[in-house]
């Protein structure tokens, strides 16, 4: 049963202190232990970027894997359980660590919010061509710079640097040359959770989840629901239904925070005929009520 590591967890099994500098971390892979040592195939719950400019290895996510013997820009996000595997001694390049409190609506804006950074599925991998690696270095060395700078407002110039590296991998033609190690379990998880992740974010209270059970998922993946549940429980360590309510607090917690809708259409575009059903729901997921949530956010600025 794969671990969900957390981002202090990280940074304490390769012997570093977790640096409480903020929502984002940018590191020189020459200088950290993770990328000269295995990894297991973990899911962790940061996002992260990495840039490999010198060293081989295997990479393996979700249910692929691929020997990376040229430099390369892989994305990673909560979902996918990933691991490591050096076959070089020396290992160089970049790789920055954040967390769900650094996306902002600008970093997931309408041209980079289906890149591979927020889905379960799709590409993650990209080997740029030299012009990219010379831009990417430079945009990760700016990163190095603005991260222990005392400029007010750096972690929007950090979004918009990795809102760089995300469009130069756009550029790129992802690789096809992977090859597939895992089990069906893992191939069925990887597949819920990219069809979970599809359904949102929800853009307007019109807008509904047609999937909402595990039941309706199974039907639409064309296996039973116990097959489903025993995949996501071996793989993930949680059912259909925590991933599910997961994500529907997730996205409740966002529509509120950002939107100026009511919450009987919050209520009602998450799948909740009544407000009352959303109400207990989201009690019970996190202890305190939508309304009162919301109020702790503040006012919605539109």
């Amino acid at each position: 049963m794969n671990k969900k590591e957390s981002i202090a967890e990280f940074h304490t099994r390769h012997g570093r202190e977790y640096p409480r500098t903020g929502q984002f971390n940018v590191y020189n892979r020459g200088e950290f232990s993770c990328d000269s040592t295995s990894l297991p195939p973990n899911r962790r719950d940061f996002y992260k970027i990495s840039m490999i400019t010198e060293g081989t290895g295997i990479l393996s996510y979700a249910d692929k894997a691929i020997k990376i013997d040229k430099p390369s820009i892989t994305f990673f996000n909560p979902l996918i359980p990933y691991s490591w595997e050096p076959t070089s001694k020396d290992q160089a390049g970049y790789f920055c660590l954040f967390t769900e409190d650094f996306i902002s609506q600008n970093l997931k804006s309408e041209s980079l919010s289906q890149f591979s950074l927020f889905k379960a599925g799709g590409d993650h991998l990209f080997f740029p061509g030299k012009e990219s690696v010379e831009l990417l270095k430079g945009v990760f060395e700016n990163m190095f710079l603005e991260i222990r700078s005392g400029y007010a407002h750096k972690y929007e110039l950090l979004r918009s640097y990795v809102q760089i590296v995300m469009h130069e991998a756009m550029k790129i033609q992802p690789p096809n040359t992977f090859y597939q190690p895992f089990n069906a379990s893992e191939r069925i998880s990887t597949l819920f959770l990219e069809l979970l992740e599809l359904q949102f974010p929800i853009d307007a209270p019109s807008q509904t989840l047609k999937l909402k059970t595990a039941n309706e998922f199974a039907l639409q993946l064309n296996i039973h629901t116990n097959t489903l549940n025993r995949a996501l429980k071996e793989s993930t360590g949680k059912t259909t239904t925590e991933w599910i309510a997961g994500r529907i607090v997730n996205e409740a917690k966002a529509l509120l925070q950002f939107s100026n809708w009511d919450i009987s259409e919050i209520a009602y575009s998450l799948g909740f005929e009544h407000p009352s059903n959303f109400i207990i729901f989201f009690r019970k997921q996190t202890g305190t009520t939508p309304l009162q949530l919301r109020k702790e956010f503040g006012p919605v600025s539109i």
